[in-house]
């Protein structure tokens, strides 16, 4: 800290003291000189001077921002401006040890000097945040999670590209979809940023350590236990990795393997089922150990998978009580030769031209057995298939009439797509799923929905095989 912190220092009575758990981290500068009134190391007076002064700076900014050419501005941009000069004025008095000290520096010095030590801290950490992001992106995982790649290929520029320290100092300026393991959302802008990076970067390195095919495989078996299309859900990967690395460890494995036999789970159910909730919490604390110290693991990661294995302990405690640790142990399985690979070629696509083109010509038929046969005889991409349904070019018997010309692979497709959610359920099949009652934003599923009830037992019980035999992970777009 520099010798500007010694030099406000002096001694502080018991009255002087700050309730550290009045200030917020976000509204650091506010929480301030809140609680220095009340603790009365500022005085009123001495308030209305700072805020008069953060005010000053506001006029300046807005007339930077207007490029001179107004000094008013609406009052939704004059607040994200303020919030922003505050926001630099928390990153420098967030910096001394104790919040006295920052409060005797904040009654002493001139809030602008404040204000633009602050900026000068905001530039700082955005330098680091750069950096850190590239050696993010050279180390990413090569896996088919599009939140992850997404996030790192898409939403991180677009951070770069927007974020402002003077006028958005305080905005994260992109959507992330992407969810860490450990996350603390009450941090803004690019110190959220740094923390998000940081984390990610730690969470992904500790993936690196096993191959590619270990985490493809592992994705793999999640997706099918879990019954989902593990590419599109939202789940933290590091989480998952970790949890297998543990239980691989507990049932006698490596701790360099992330693969679970069918033999290692039983052993594995019998061992935890029969356990109280303290002996899981001290199984899963020494295979954690043990984990890190097979693998070299530094301190830093080390302190990070500390604050993540509360969680797993929970997990496992709530599944070995409730007979559910299938759902946590992922279980290697040998690929069953009957699964049904569809791929969906992309450049089988119509351009958005010719497809409205087609949707303008079925809408122009009167009879329902035309618009089928254009439909059949024009789309040969499931893509666009899916874009005809959603455009609503078809109306009431029209849907049925094409659902039955539809052959069961087709219907089962469109069935793991329109009944995802419920699928996950293992208690569910299709003939019970279709007496749940449901709602849909779409017209095109709500007929579908039906079309299927009116099936004949046969047809929708093949629909059914066929669903059974169509893996999410063998649904391939490329």
């Amino acid at each position: 800290m520099e010798s500007e912190h010694l030099n406000v220092s002096r001694e502080l009575t018991t009255r002087d003291r700050v309730q550290k758990t009045r200030l917020q981290g976000n509204q650091y500068t506010i929480s301030l000189m809140n609680a220095g009134l009340q603790a009365g190391l500022l005085t009123s007076q001495e308030v209305a001077r700072i805020q008069s002064a953060f005010m000053e700076i506001l006029r300046d900014l807005i007339h930077k921002h207007t490029r001179g050419e107004s000094t008013s501005v609406t009052t939704e941009t004059a607040e994200n401006i303020l919030t922003s000069i505050l926001y630099a004025s928390d990153a420098y008095l967030l910096s001394f040890e104790e919040p006295e000290k920052a409060i005797t520096y904040l009654k002493a010095v001139d809030p602008r000097r404040i204000y633009d030590k602050g900026v000068e801290k905001v530039n700082q950490c955005l330098e680091e945040v750069k950096l850190l992001y590239k050696e993010l992106k050279a180390s990413k995982l090569e896996i088919p999670v599009d939140a992850y790649n997404m996030t790192i290929d898409e939403s991180l520029p677009v951070f770069f590209r927007k974020y402002g320290v003077i006028f958005d100092a305080h905005n994260t300026m992109a959507s992330i979809d992407y969810p860490l393991a450990v996350d603390d959302m009450r941090l803004q802008g690019v110190f959220y940023m740094k923390q998000y990076m940081e984390r990610l970067k730690l969470e992904t390195g500790f993936c690196a350590l096993y191959g590619q095919q270990e985490l493809l495989s592992l994705l793999a078996n999640y997706g099918r236990e879990c019954r989902f299309n593990y590419r599109i859900e939202l789940f933290n990967i590091f989480e998952l990795v970790m949890s297998n690395a543990v239980f691989s460890i507990l049932s006698g494995g490596a701790a360099n393997t992330l693969r679970i036999s069918e033999i290692q789970y039983l052993r594995l159910e019998q061992q935890l089922s029969s356990l109280a909730k303290p002996q899981i919490r001290t199984l899963i604390n020494e295979a954690v150990a043990s984990l890190q110290q097979e693998l070299t693991i530094d301190s830093e990661l080390k302190a990070y998978m500390d604050r993540c294995q509360e969680n797993l302990i929970q997990r496992v405690k709530h599944a070995a009580k409730h007979n559910t640790l299938r759902k946590v142990i992922i279980t290697e399985r040998e690929d069953e030769t009957k699964s049904l690979v569809v791929y969906f070629n992309k450049e089988e696509r119509m351009s958005d031209v010719q497809l409205r083109s087609v949707l303008q010509e079925i809408m122009a038929f009167d009879r329902k057995e035309d618009k089928v046969n254009l439909i059949r005889s024009s789309f040969h991409s499931f893509h666009d298939y899916l874009d005809m349904l959603e455009s609503d070019c078809l109306y009431g018997e029209e849907y049925e009439a094409l659902f039955r010309s539809f052959g069961v692979t087709e219907l089962a497709i469109l069935a793991k797509i329109v009944f995802c959610e419920e699928l996950r359920s293992e208690s569910l099949n299709l003939s019970s799923i279709l007496l749940l009652e449901q709602h849909f934003q779409a017209e095109w599923q709500m007929q579908f929905v039906q079309s299927l009830q009116r099936m004949s037992r046969d047809r929708l019980e093949a629909v059914e095989r066929n669903m059974n035999d169509i893996d999410y992970e063998h649904m391939t777009f490329y």
